[in-house]
Protein backbone atom coordinates (compact mmCIF):
# COMPACT_ATOMS: atom_id res chain seq x y z
CA UNK A 1 0.00 0.00 0.00
CA UNK A 2 1.99 3.11 -1.12
CA UNK A 3 1.62 5.91 1.52
CA UNK A 4 0.88 9.35 1.16
CA UNK A 5 3.43 11.34 2.64
CA UNK A 6 3.79 15.48 3.18
CA UNK A 7 7.43 16.02 3.03
CA UNK A 8 10.60 14.00 1.87
CA UNK A 9 11.78 14.86 5.44
CA UNK A 10 9.21 12.57 6.60
CA UNK A 11 11.16 9.64 5.63
CA UNK A 12 15.08 10.89 4.92
CA UNK A 13 16.13 9.29 7.73
CA UNK A 14 15.67 5.62 6.39
CA UNK A 15 18.12 6.07 3.44
CA UNK A 16 21.47 6.96 3.21
CA UNK A 17 21.47 7.77 -0.57
CA UNK A 18 18.42 9.64 -2.99
CA UNK A 19 18.12 8.37 -6.99
CA UNK A 20 16.41 11.50 -8.21
CA UNK A 21 15.07 12.47 -11.44
CA UNK A 22 15.75 15.86 -12.40
CA UNK A 23 12.93 16.70 -15.22
CA UNK A 24 9.03 16.87 -13.19
CA UNK A 25 10.70 16.39 -10.26
CA UNK A 26 13.60 19.63 -10.04
CA UNK A 27 12.77 21.48 -12.78
CA UNK A 28 10.24 21.42 -15.33
CA UNK A 29 12.50 22.21 -18.27
CA UNK A 30 12.41 25.65 -17.86
CA UNK A 31 13.39 26.12 -14.47
CA UNK A 32 14.03 25.20 -10.99
CA UNK A 33 11.69 23.69 -8.61
CA UNK A 34 12.89 25.79 -5.16
CA UNK A 35 11.31 23.57 -2.98
CA UNK A 36 12.51 20.35 -4.58
CA UNK A 37 16.01 22.05 -4.91
CA UNK A 38 15.86 22.96 -0.62
CA UNK A 39 14.66 19.28 0.14
CA UNK A 40 17.81 18.11 -1.29
CA UNK A 41 19.91 20.58 0.26
CA UNK A 42 18.64 19.65 3.77
CA UNK A 43 18.95 15.63 3.25
CA UNK A 44 22.28 16.48 2.29
CA UNK A 45 23.01 18.81 5.22
CA UNK A 46 21.54 15.56 7.46
CA UNK A 47 24.02 13.18 5.61
CA UNK A 48 22.24 12.06 2.75
CA UNK A 49 23.57 11.14 -0.85
CA UNK A 50 21.82 12.48 -3.74
CA UNK A 51 22.65 11.23 -7.03
CA UNK A 52 21.06 12.96 -10.04
CA UNK A 53 19.09 9.46 -12.44
CA UNK A 54 18.38 11.15 -15.22
CA UNK A 55 17.12 10.27 -18.62
CA UNK A 56 19.06 13.12 -20.54
CA UNK A 57 20.83 11.84 -23.77
CA UNK A 58 23.73 14.24 -22.64
CA UNK A 59 26.38 13.79 -20.37
CA UNK A 60 26.89 14.37 -17.00
CA UNK A 61 29.32 17.50 -17.32
CA UNK A 62 26.46 19.22 -20.10
CA UNK A 63 23.33 18.31 -17.38
CA UNK A 64 25.62 19.77 -15.26
CA UNK A 65 25.61 22.88 -17.08
CA UNK A 66 22.13 23.05 -18.33
CA UNK A 67 20.86 22.47 -14.66
CA UNK A 68 23.08 25.06 -13.59
CA UNK A 69 21.10 27.96 -15.76
CA UNK A 70 17.76 26.76 -14.55
CA UNK A 71 18.77 27.63 -10.92
CA UNK A 72 19.44 23.94 -9.41
CA UNK A 73 22.99 24.65 -7.46
CA UNK A 74 25.52 21.86 -6.55
CA UNK A 75 25.04 21.95 -3.25
CA UNK A 76 21.87 19.96 -3.53
CA UNK A 77 23.18 16.94 -5.37
CA UNK A 78 26.74 15.08 -5.07
CA UNK A 79 26.82 13.66 -8.54
CA UNK A 80 24.90 12.26 -11.50
CA UNK A 81 24.30 9.46 -13.91
CA UNK A 82 22.69 9.76 -17.11
CA UNK A 83 21.11 7.61 -19.72
CA UNK A 84 23.45 10.07 -22.14
CA UNK A 85 26.70 8.60 -21.06
CA UNK A 86 25.40 4.84 -20.32
CA UNK A 87 24.13 4.67 -24.12
CA UNK A 88 27.74 7.09 -25.12
CA UNK A 89 29.42 4.07 -23.54
CA UNK A 90 28.00 1.51 -25.22
CA UNK A 91 28.07 3.60 -28.74
CA UNK A 92 31.53 3.91 -28.61
CA UNK A 93 32.54 0.32 -27.55
CA UNK A 94 30.90 -0.52 -31.32
CA UNK A 95 27.39 -1.88 -29.98
CA UNK A 96 25.80 -0.28 -33.25
CA UNK A 97 28.62 -0.23 -35.71
CA UNK A 98 30.77 2.57 -36.52
CA UNK A 99 28.65 4.45 -39.24
CA UNK A 100 25.22 6.12 -37.39
CA UNK A 101 21.86 7.67 -38.79
CA UNK A 102 21.32 10.34 -35.99
CA UNK A 103 17.95 11.24 -34.73
CA UNK A 104 18.32 14.50 -32.60
CA UNK A 105 19.00 18.07 -32.46
CA UNK A 106 22.79 18.88 -33.70
CA UNK A 107 23.37 21.80 -31.48
CA UNK A 108 21.74 20.58 -28.36
CA UNK A 109 22.82 16.79 -28.79
CA UNK A 110 26.21 17.61 -30.05
CA UNK A 111 28.07 16.23 -27.04
CA UNK A 112 26.79 12.92 -27.14
CA UNK A 113 29.55 12.29 -29.67
CA UNK A 114 32.47 13.19 -27.41
CA UNK A 115 34.02 10.24 -26.76
CA UNK A 116 34.16 8.75 -23.08
CA UNK A 117 37.71 9.14 -21.71
CA UNK A 118 37.32 6.04 -19.75
CA UNK A 119 37.90 4.04 -22.63
CA UNK A 120 41.18 2.79 -24.27
CA UNK A 121 40.12 2.04 -27.57
CA UNK A 122 37.06 4.18 -28.37
CA UNK A 123 34.90 3.13 -31.98
CA UNK A 124 35.61 6.08 -34.25
CA UNK A 125 31.91 7.13 -34.84
CA UNK A 126 30.63 8.44 -38.43
CA UNK A 127 27.18 10.12 -39.00
CA UNK A 128 26.17 9.07 -42.53
CA UNK A 129 22.72 9.07 -44.58
CA UNK A 130 20.60 6.14 -43.06
CA UNK A 131 20.74 4.05 -46.30
CA UNK A 132 24.72 4.13 -45.40
CA UNK A 133 24.67 3.09 -41.94
CA UNK A 134 25.19 0.46 -39.51
CA UNK A 135 22.75 1.71 -36.83
CA UNK A 136 20.56 4.68 -35.67
CA UNK A 137 21.32 7.12 -32.64
CA UNK A 138 18.73 8.68 -31.48
CA UNK A 139 18.56 11.35 -28.83
CA UNK A 140 15.33 12.86 -29.61
CA UNK A 141 13.15 13.86 -32.13
CA UNK A 142 13.55 15.97 -35.26
CA UNK A 143 10.64 17.87 -33.93
CA UNK A 144 9.39 17.57 -30.33
CA UNK A 145 6.22 18.17 -31.23
CA UNK A 146 5.67 16.23 -34.52
CA UNK A 147 3.71 12.90 -34.18
CA UNK A 148 6.49 9.75 -33.89
CA UNK A 149 4.78 8.12 -36.61
CA UNK A 150 6.46 10.30 -39.40
CA UNK A 151 9.27 8.38 -39.06
CA UNK A 152 7.68 5.19 -40.32
CA UNK A 153 8.88 5.50 -43.81
CA UNK A 154 12.61 5.90 -42.40
CA UNK A 155 11.76 3.12 -39.77
CA UNK A 156 10.53 0.80 -42.09
CA UNK A 157 14.27 1.36 -44.05
CA UNK A 158 15.76 0.67 -41.07
CA UNK A 159 14.01 -2.23 -40.15
CA UNK A 160 14.46 -4.46 -43.28
CA UNK A 161 17.94 -3.51 -43.13
CA UNK A 162 18.12 -5.05 -39.73
CA UNK A 163 19.45 -1.68 -38.20
CA UNK A 164 19.61 -1.35 -34.26
CA UNK A 165 18.45 1.84 -32.89
CA UNK A 166 20.67 2.99 -29.58
CA UNK A 167 18.05 4.94 -27.17
CA UNK A 168 19.66 7.85 -25.77
CA UNK A 169 16.59 8.68 -23.94
CA UNK A 170 13.65 5.99 -22.43
CA UNK A 171 11.53 8.90 -21.62
CA UNK A 172 8.16 8.60 -23.94
CA UNK A 173 6.98 12.56 -22.90
CA UNK A 174 8.29 15.26 -20.85
CA UNK A 175 6.40 18.68 -19.81
CA UNK A 176 8.35 21.52 -21.04
CA UNK A 177 6.58 24.28 -18.93
CA UNK A 178 2.93 23.75 -19.98
CA UNK A 179 3.93 22.14 -23.12
CA UNK A 180 4.02 18.36 -23.56
CA UNK A 181 7.19 17.35 -25.85
CA UNK A 182 7.66 13.94 -27.68
CA UNK A 183 11.29 12.12 -26.70
CA UNK A 184 13.69 9.38 -27.94
CA UNK A 185 11.37 6.86 -26.40
CA UNK A 186 8.64 7.61 -27.95
CA UNK A 187 10.58 6.95 -31.20
CA UNK A 188 12.48 3.68 -29.98
CA UNK A 189 9.01 2.23 -29.01
CA UNK A 190 7.89 2.96 -32.52
CA UNK A 191 10.40 1.11 -33.60
CA UNK A 192 9.99 -2.05 -31.69
CA UNK A 193 6.22 -2.09 -32.51
CA UNK A 194 7.35 -2.20 -35.91
CA UNK A 195 9.24 -4.71 -35.50
CA UNK A 196 12.79 -3.26 -35.11
CA UNK A 197 15.27 -3.60 -32.01
CA UNK A 198 15.75 -0.64 -29.71
CA UNK A 199 18.42 -1.06 -27.27
CA UNK A 200 17.67 0.84 -24.18
CA UNK A 201 19.84 2.62 -21.11
CA UNK A 202 18.29 4.46 -18.78
CA UNK A 203 15.08 4.59 -16.67
CA UNK A 204 13.86 1.77 -16.18
CA UNK A 205 16.17 -0.10 -17.76
CA UNK A 206 19.31 -1.96 -15.76
CA UNK A 207 22.37 0.34 -17.23
CA UNK A 208 21.96 3.28 -15.42
CA UNK A 209 21.37 1.75 -12.21
CA UNK A 210 24.37 0.03 -12.35
CA UNK A 211 26.10 3.53 -13.40
CA UNK A 212 24.30 5.51 -10.68
CA UNK A 213 25.86 3.13 -8.26
CA UNK A 214 29.62 3.27 -9.39
CA UNK A 215 28.88 6.93 -9.16
CA UNK A 216 27.81 6.39 -5.69
CA UNK A 217 30.64 4.22 -4.63
CA UNK A 218 33.39 6.49 -6.68
CA UNK A 219 32.43 9.17 -4.22
CA UNK A 220 33.89 6.86 -1.05
CA UNK A 221 31.19 8.36 1.31
CA UNK A 222 29.48 5.20 2.66
CA UNK A 223 31.48 1.97 4.10
CA UNK A 224 28.53 -0.17 3.64
CA UNK A 225 25.50 -1.21 1.56
CA UNK A 226 23.80 1.83 1.29
CA UNK A 227 19.93 2.24 0.99
CA UNK A 228 18.64 4.01 -1.33
CA UNK A 229 15.06 5.45 -2.35
CA UNK A 230 14.56 6.08 -6.30
CA UNK A 231 12.44 9.64 -6.69
CA UNK A 232 10.90 10.81 -9.77
CA UNK A 233 7.32 11.73 -11.65
CA UNK A 234 7.57 8.61 -14.32
CA UNK A 235 5.42 5.84 -12.97
CA UNK A 236 6.81 3.32 -16.34
CA UNK A 237 10.45 4.72 -15.80
CA UNK A 238 11.36 6.35 -12.31
CA UNK A 239 8.88 3.81 -9.86
CA UNK A 240 8.93 0.60 -12.22
CA UNK A 241 12.93 1.25 -12.54
CA UNK A 242 13.43 1.54 -8.86
CA UNK A 243 10.82 -1.31 -8.30
CA UNK A 244 12.86 -3.73 -10.67
CA UNK A 245 16.31 -3.07 -8.65
CA UNK A 246 14.56 -3.91 -5.25
CA UNK A 247 14.37 -0.15 -4.23
CA UNK A 248 12.28 1.46 -2.18
CA UNK A 249 10.38 4.68 -4.35
CA UNK A 250 8.64 8.06 -3.82
CA UNK A 251 5.90 8.33 -6.78
CA UNK A 252 5.96 12.31 -7.15
CA UNK A 253 2.46 12.37 -8.51
CA UNK A 254 2.58 16.59 -9.69
CA UNK A 255 4.18 15.56 -12.88
CA UNK A 256 3.30 13.47 -15.48
CA UNK A 257 0.47 12.10 -13.97
CA UNK A 258 -1.03 15.65 -12.43
CA UNK A 259 -3.93 14.85 -14.03
CA UNK A 260 -4.36 11.26 -13.56
CA UNK A 261 -3.73 11.84 -9.41
CA UNK A 262 -5.57 15.05 -9.30
CA UNK A 263 -2.58 16.60 -7.61
CA UNK A 264 -2.93 20.27 -6.76
CA UNK A 265 -0.92 20.54 -4.00
CA UNK A 266 -1.15 16.40 -2.67
CA UNK A 267 -2.39 13.43 -4.88
CA UNK A 268 -6.49 12.78 -4.17
CA UNK A 269 -6.09 9.64 -2.27
CA UNK A 270 -9.24 7.79 -4.64
CA UNK A 271 -7.27 9.29 -8.09
CA UNK A 272 -3.91 7.86 -7.58
CA UNK A 273 -5.28 4.47 -5.83
CA UNK A 274 -6.79 4.12 -9.51
CA UNK A 275 -4.19 5.47 -11.23
CA UNK A 276 -1.52 2.96 -9.42
CA UNK A 277 -4.41 0.08 -9.81
CA UNK A 278 -4.69 0.69 -13.57
CA UNK A 279 -1.02 1.19 -14.17
CA UNK A 280 -0.21 -2.17 -11.73
CA UNK A 281 2.52 -0.49 -9.74
CA UNK A 282 2.98 0.38 -6.06
CA UNK A 283 5.42 3.05 -4.77
CA UNK A 284 6.56 2.88 -1.33
CA UNK A 285 5.58 6.35 -1.10
CA UNK A 286 3.87 9.38 -2.72
CA UNK A 287 3.65 12.99 -2.75
CA UNK A 288 2.49 15.96 -4.84
CA UNK A 289 6.20 17.26 -5.14
CA UNK A 290 9.43 17.28 -3.95
CA UNK A 291 9.62 19.76 -0.73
Amino acid sequence: MTQIITKFSDIYDQYDAAFVDLWGCMHNGIEAFTAAVAAMQKFRAEGGIVVLVTNSPRPRFSVAEQIAGMGIPTDCYDTIATSGDSARSAMFQGVIGDKVWFMGEEHRDADFFKPLSVLDNPVEIKKVPLDEATGIVCCGPFDTQADPNINRPEFLLARERGLKLLCANPDIIVDRGETREWCAGALAKLYTDMGGESLYFGKPHPPIYDLARLRLAGLQLLSSEPRIICIGDGIGTDVLGGVQEDLDTLFITGGLAAAETKTVEQPDADALTSYLEKEIMSPTYAIGFLR
